[in-house]
This record gives structure tokens, C-alpha cells and sequence, in this order.
């Protein structure tokens, strides 16, 4: 049933698009009520914004947004209008839903100022403004009020917009090629307590200096079929081609062959963006994956088992991670079925508390010495944790490597489960081997991707196949 809703007035979405992939379950969409507010107030749609607001307000049976968990990504080159299909989106959401709450969220200030302008300007529109209250303006504080008590907020993320909200309804994140976990960490939670949800990632292809491991991650769960609670819409032009290819052009700008966005506005970004710049955002092509993970991605995804373990014994590591700004303590225990289970059992910002932290741990599961790298990050921590009496196991280069090696093969072999959660899957995702001496040890193949996470459970499963000193204590749950 949902591929008639993908039907446009000139053919289906993925004619038009280069990937539609679409969540499991959809039954209808809510799309035909906002596109007649919409109309109400003076706008009309392209084809492939028809098309891709069937698929971003796509409904199962429950009446919920088949996006509702995994969100709608759309990877989408500049010019091409996806800033005015979402605000659309939104003011008609607004109007149709008194009381309902947007975050609107870039990464850079500039962007988000630029996008609050043009958001104003709908609110000025002849047949909206009746309904607007108030426009609020100021640095951090941007927001149109609507007279219904719906909405909607725009901020930037490197100026830390987005923490610390609470029923939250809708959620756009915009720039999402540069979206960090620590930001959906803080953001996400926010739509907890909403009763239908709704999450928009919209980005362009990132550089390789991005940090870009939540918008990449999505895309490749989407590809892979690895996903089916996410929508994923991709316009790009063929890799490879000429710059100047007007039919290229159009496979990665629809609204190019409409004629909304017109000729100049393409040779602008050529003239003034570098050819590796104007390749991802004017033509939305993506960097070519010249290396496949070192860790089988489709086997990792087999090993995932959710259900609650008591493992026992069990064996912890810490890891700071290379710029510091995050700790990781994993925890590797015997399941009853003789298999391990893995888990970053904590991540927190910096290094202040660990000792504590590792100490109440210690002492809560009653494991032995904590295993630690003192030649990496994590050998800062040394002195606070010698002075707070915490038993320690340090791992040298020699044992580093032997220990990311048993890693593979123990994921090779499928002796390990883990539950699939995201901090540890994006880590596992860019984790390379790099070649040392005669041996190899994990490092980042993606900049800005923190695989600290990977190296905590690593030392775990080290450090527990060394055999525990005393027996584990087993609490409820895991934390």
C-alpha cells in the first residue's frame, strides 16, 4: 500500500529522485490536509515536493508517522527548494494543530538567521498573518507564536539551541551533514513525551572533515535496508559527470527543470564554489566509499540481541576518547549461553568523575582490575585513579593490538551480542585497522567520528578473557 502514496501528478518520487527508500507499514499520509492549508495561503508544489511530502507525513495503520522512530532524511543539493517544502510543512502542521511545538535547528548561526528570514516571511503572507501572534526576534530567541499556541523555535546548534526542551512535536535538523551524536543526544529526548512525533534531517552530501557520522549513518542503515522506521529521499546527479551538464543539472535539481530555480543560480555556485564543493551541494553527489568497514557491518547487525542479560563474571574498561571531550566505560560479561555480551555501560563528557564513577561501578558489580591504555588519552587518568584506590589493569601496545584482534575474530565467529546501540554502532562503523610494526590497531577512518567506544569494549573483552578476579556481582539491569 505505499507506493500508490508516492504517486505525483507527473509520475512516481522515485522516477524523479536518485533513492526513495521508505519505513515498513505505511497505510496513508497526512500530506492532502497540509497541502490544502498550504493552498489556503498561497502555495503551491512542485512534483517532487508532492512526491516527498506523501513520504515525510506517511502514516501506518495507528494513525502514527511511519517516521516516527528513525525520522525522515533527505539528502538534497542547494537550490532546489527543500527549505521552503518543510516550512510549508511546518506552518500548515502549526495551523492544523493548536498547542503543536517546532525546533527548527542548524549547525551554523548564519544558516539558522538566514532560515528564520525566510520563515518570516511566511508569517507575513497575506492569509497567514492573521493567524501569527507574535515573531519574536533576537539572537537565540527567534520563534513565531502562533493565536492556537503551536510554534516554532529556530536556532543554532553550535550555540547549544535545542537542550533542554520537553515536548517537543516536531523536529527539523537542518545542516545534518554536520550532526554530531552528542547533539542528537541532547535534541531527540526532547520528543519523548510527544504523542505522534516527528523527526526531518535535511543536509547535503559532507565534506570529509564534516562530522557527519549521524547523517552518513542514516543513509547507509537506509541503503543497506537495515532500517525500516526511516524515510530516505536522495536527488543527485551521476558521478562523474561534466559540471556543466544541464541534464546532470536536472537529475540533481528538479526544481531546475521546473524552472524555479533558473540557470544563473547554478553557474553562481560553479563560479564560486571549489569543483569538490559544488560536486556535493550543487549536484549532491557523495564522496565515493573507497573503503569497506574492517568490521563486518551485516554480521555486527546479526549480533545484536536486545534482551535483558545477566552476565557473569564481567570485566570493565575505561577510554577517554582522542579529543577528550568524552569518556567511555565498557563492560564485557559471560552470558548464561557461554556467548559474551558487550555495552558501553556509561559515556559522560570530559574526565571529571571518573575515578568516582569507575569506583561505584567496581564496587557495584564486584569485578576486578579495571583494564586501561596509560598510553593513549586515558593515561591522564593514572593519577586520580592510583590516588582513589581504584584497581587498574594497564594495557600496553603489544596487548592493544592483540586485544583489537580478538575483537575481529570474536565478531567474525559470532561469540559476541551486543544491543545495538548507537554510540557503539557508529564507532564500530569507523573503525579501521591501521597497520603497527608486525600488528594492527583500530583507529578512526572518519574524521570526527569517536571510536573511543569501540576501544572500551574491546579492552573489556580483553581484559575478561583474562579471567576475573572475584565473581561478579549481578544487579537488575544493566547501566
Amino acid at each position: 500500500m505505499a507506493v500508490p502514496q508516492l504517486q505525483t501528478k507527473t509520475g512516481r518520487l522515485s522516477e524523479i529522485a536518485r533513492h526513495v527508500i521508505l519505513p515498513t507499514g505505511i497505510v496513508s499520509t497526512g500530506w492532502p490536509a497540509v497541502r490544502d492549508t498550504a493552498a489556503d495561503f498561497g502555495v503551491t508544489f512542485d512534483a517532487w515536493q508532492d512526491g516527498a511530502g506523501r513520504v515525510i507525513l506517511a502514516k501506518r495503520a495507528d494513525g502514527s508517522y511511519a517516521c516516527s522512530i528513525g525520522g525522515v532524511v533527505m539528502s538534497i543539493p542547494r537550490q532546489v527548494g527543500k527549505t521552503f517544502l518543510i516550512g510549508a510543512i511546518v506552518f500548515a502542521l502549526c495551523l492544523l494543530n493548536p498547542g503543536l511545538t517546532v525546533l527548527w535547528t542548524a549547525h551554523r548561526l548564519r544558516t539558522a538567521d538566514e532560515t528564520f528570514a525566510k520563515m518570516q516571511a511566511f508569517a507575513n503572507r497575506k492569509k497567514i498573518k492573521p493567524h501569527v501572534a507574535k515573531v519574536t526576534v533576537g539572537s537565540g530567541d527567534e520563534e513565531i507564536k502562533f493565536h492556537n499556541d503551536s510554534r516554532i523555535m529556530f536556532g543554532a546548534r553550535e550555540r547549544g539551541f535545542g537542550r533542554g526542551f520537553d515536548d517537543v512535536d516536531v523536529e527539523v535538523f537542518d545542516e545534518a551533514q554536520i550532526l554530531t551524536e552528542n547533539a542528537i543526544d541532547d535534541m531527540v529526548p526532547a520528543t519523548n513525551t510527544a504523542k505522534n512525533p516527528l523527526l526531518i534531517y535535511t543536509g547535503t552530501p559532507p565534506k570529509p572533515t564534516d562530522p557527519s557520522q549521524v547523517f552518513t549513518a542514516k543513509r547507509a542503515d537506509a541503503l543497506n535496508g537495515d532500517d525500516g522506521d526511516t524515510a530516505y529521499i536522495e536527488f543527485s546527479a551521476d558521478r562523474g559527470c561534466k559540471l556543466t551538464d544541464r541534464k546532470q543539472w536536472g537529475k540533481a535539481n528538479p526544481s531546475f527543470v521546473s524552472g524555479r530555480t533558473p540557470e544563473a543560480a547554478m553557474l553562481r555556485m560553479i563560479k564560486n564554489l571549489s569543483e569538490e564543493s559544488f560536486v556535493r551541494e550543487g549536484l549532491g553527489i557523495w564522496d565515493e566509499d573507497d573503503q569497506k568497514a574492517d568490521i563486518d557491518q551485516k554480521v555486527w547487525a546479526e549480533l545484536e540481541h536486545v534482551e535483558e542479560q545477566r552476565p557473569s563474571p564481567v570485566a570493565l574498561a575505561v577510554q577517554v576518547s582522542e579529543d577528550r571531550q568524552w569518556t567511555h566505560i565498557g563492560l564485557a560479561g559471560r552470558r548464561s549461553d557461554g556467548l559474551v555480551h558487550l555495552q558501553v555501560i556509561d559515556s559522560f563528557q570530559g574526565t571529571g568523575g571518573v575515578a568516582q564513577r569507575l569506583g561505584e561501578l567496581q564496587r557495584k558489580w564486584q569485578c576486578g582490575e579495571i583494564a586501561i591504555d596509560p598510553g593513549g588519552p586515558s593515561g591522564s587518568l593514572m593519577p586520580a585513579l592510583e590516588a582513589a584506590k581504584i584497581a587498574t589493569d594497564p594495557a600496553w601496545a603489544r596487548e592493544i593490538a592483540g586485544a583489537d584482534a580478538a575483537f575481529l575474530d570474536a565478531v567474525k565467529e559470532r561469540t559476541v551480542r551486543h544491543a545495538s546501540q548507537p554510540v557503539l554502532n557508529i564507532s564500530v562503523r569507523a573503525a579501521r585497522k591501521q597497520p603497527t610494526g608486525k600488528a594492527w590497531v583500530w583507529v578512526s577512518n572518519e574524521p570526527g567520528t569517536d571510536i573511543a567506544p569501540l576501544k572500551a569494549v574491546t579492552l573489556a573483552l580483553a581484559q575478561l578473557a583474562k579471567g576475573p578476579t572475584t565473581q561478579s556481582y549481578v544487579p537488575k539491569r544493566l547501566r
